[in-house]
């Protein structure tokens, strides 16, 4: 086993494609499945599951290739050490719903290892793909949220995909809104008063279900609805549109500025566990548990709410 036929493994692992890892890796794609494949025989398990829609790691799969991952992580940074400008990029990757704190995070990752060449990618998407995301190890780390209506259904599929869910946090329902809404002279609000105010929430795609919502309170009917796919445009139409979308109520004064603002929703019996998942065989790496680290420190601060 060579650290070659590692960094051949992970890289397919993280295209899903044979195909796509072969350009990457600049070996024709014949010589990279044969290589896959010897590296298969040496270790004596599949790594990889394949079908005519393409491949997907198997459960032993993930597991090595969490162990791989941090094999390659320590000779980057023995290379690093004694070589001098010759290792490779570290790569990291985290898979997320649209929370400010994972990007504050994620920011004081970068700044604290002070890497010279690094690859990181961090990914604000849809529920389904979050957990598709880590499943397949495209992403070592998701974060997500739980509460009493889509624990069922999340909680199955997290099962059946053999991920785990670690709390970082309970909130209580909060409206997000502009700082000139007149709502936000308000200590709290009710759903009457959000009544003849847009409704601003992310689309999930094909998995647009009201259990894959990132928004809390999601059966509830709205006479004003628009679907958006990233935060940017969110918080633009809460501003322009006096619109509001539902949430933690955690927000970055930093990220976001101080247009938008978090208000109580009064109601009784709703709360949001927000948290990571991880694949359940597979050991985080160093990045991975540094960035745990500095999640658990961005919500504990509060230095973002």
């Amino acid at each position: 086993m060579t650290l070659q036929q590692l960094r051949y493994a992970v890289t397919v692992a993280e295209h899903c494609s044979m195909n796509d890892a072969a350009k990457e890796l600049f070996i024709s794609q014949p010589s990279l499945s044969n290589a896959i494949k010897d590296l298969e025989k040496e270790v004596g398990i599949s790594i990889f599951t394949r079908t005519n829609k393409g491949i997907t790691v198997s459960s032993e799969g993930a597991e090595f290739l969490g162990y791989a991952r941090q094999v390659m992580e320590q000779a980057s940074l023995l290379e690093e050490r004694y070589k001098g400008g010759t290792s490779r990029k570290v790569k990291f990757s985290v898979s997320t719903q649209h929370y400010s704190f994972a990007v504050n995070a994620f920011v004081d990752l970068i700044k604290d290892c002070g890497f010279d060449k690094y690859d990181f990618q961090l990914r604000e998407t849809r529920t389904y793909e979050i957990i598709e995301d880590v499943k397949n190890m495209n992403s070592e780390i998701g974060i997500l949220y739980l509460n009493e209506f889509n624990y069922k259904v999340i909680h199955k599929l997290l099962k059946e995909k053999e991920l785990v869910f670690n709390e970082l946090f309970k909130a209580n329902p909060h409206v997000f809104i502009s700082k000139d809404n007149p709502l936000s002279k308000k200590d709290k609000v009710t759903l009457d008063d959000l009544d003849e105010y847009p409704y601003l929430s992310f689309e999930q795609g094909n998995y647009n279900s009201f259990y894959y919502s990132e928004e809390i309170l999601s059966t509830l009917s709205h006479n004003k609805s628009i679907k958006v796919s990233d935060r940017a445009t969110l918080f633009n139409l809460l501003i322009g549109l006096n619109g509001y979308t539902i949430s933690t109520g955690v927000i970055s004064e930093a990220l976001n500025g101080k247009n938008i603002v978090a208000i109580p929703i009064d109601v009784k019996d709703e709360e949001m566990r927000v948290g990571y998942i991880v694949h359940k065989e597979v050991t985080l790496s160093r990045l991975g548990q540094i960035y745990i680290e500095k999640l658990k420190h961005a919500v504990d601060a509060r230095t973002c709410s």
